[in-house]
């Protein structure tokens, strides 16, 4: 009798900042791949279903649907030290057709389409969050280095037409400096929070059910039992 072990997702209770940072960024670019990939394979597959063209297509996303999802269960592991058990039920040893009906019946395939779906929107969040909260505070911190090599050598905040705050030396540069300090605090803060918390999306959605690992269970001894009465 084969035992499925019980559900693991785990990893340090925070993602380490680099690898946060790193998978952060690249789920934007990620996303709008995947999204690309599943609406142009289900489109045109669907769209081509009655004469059959459609059949490779529709296979081809499935095939993606299930590779993308290793390398995703892959990505979150190595960037943000968090393990996300494999969730497919155990593929026939032999014939094609029922291999292909294990994967079209595996809810783990539905689960990972899904997931790469609303990666680009989600992606797209995260990166816009990320990217404005370090760039504020990387601007601020180096203000007192770089306002000397801008016109006039001044810099002038909102704009040079409307001036509420002017920055023409080191001293008036420091507070700002200060202000980024805290800044950066926050994005590092803010980094590790949606890390974290796309981490627990990721695994909500790539690893296996309860019903999912009884399935497995059985599917398993099925295939142990054929193997044997072989």
């Amino acid at each position: 009798m084969v035992t499925v072990p019980a559900g693991r997702s785990f990893g340090r209770r925070t993602p380490p900042l680099g690898g946060a940072l790193a998978y952060l960024l690249l789920n934007l670019p990620v996303g709008i791949l995947s999204f690309t990939l599943i609406v142009t394979l289900g489109s045109a597959g669907l769209g081509t279903l009655i004469v059959w063209l459609g059949v490779p297509l529709l296979a081809l996303l499935v095939l993606f649907a299930r590779t993308a999802g290793r390398v995703e269960r892959g990505r979150v592991f190595a960037l943000l030290d968090v393990y996300i058990d494999d969730p497919y039920l155990p593929l026939p040893p032999s014939g094609q057709k029922q291999r292909w009906l294990t994967r079209l019946k595996d809810p783990a395939t539905w689960r990972d389409l899904s997931y790469l779906f609303l990666l680009f929107p989600l992606g797209l969040v995260e990166f816009v969050l990320v990217v404005t909260v370090w760039a504020v505070s990387l601007g601020l911190v180096g203000l007192p280095v770089y306002y000397r090599f801008l016109p006039d050598g001044v810099y002038a905040f909102p704009s040079y037409d409307v001036q509420w705050f002017v920055v023409d030396s080191t001293v008036t540069a420091l507070p700002w400096a200060a202000l980024g300090v805290l800044f950066a605090a926050i994005a590092v803060a803010l980094t590790k929070g949606l890390a974290a918390l796309h981490a627990a999306f990721a695994a909500g959605f790539l690893r296996p059910t309860v019903a999912q690992r009884r399935r497995m269970e059985r599917s398993w001894n099925e295939i142990d039992g054929i193997t044997v009465a072989g």
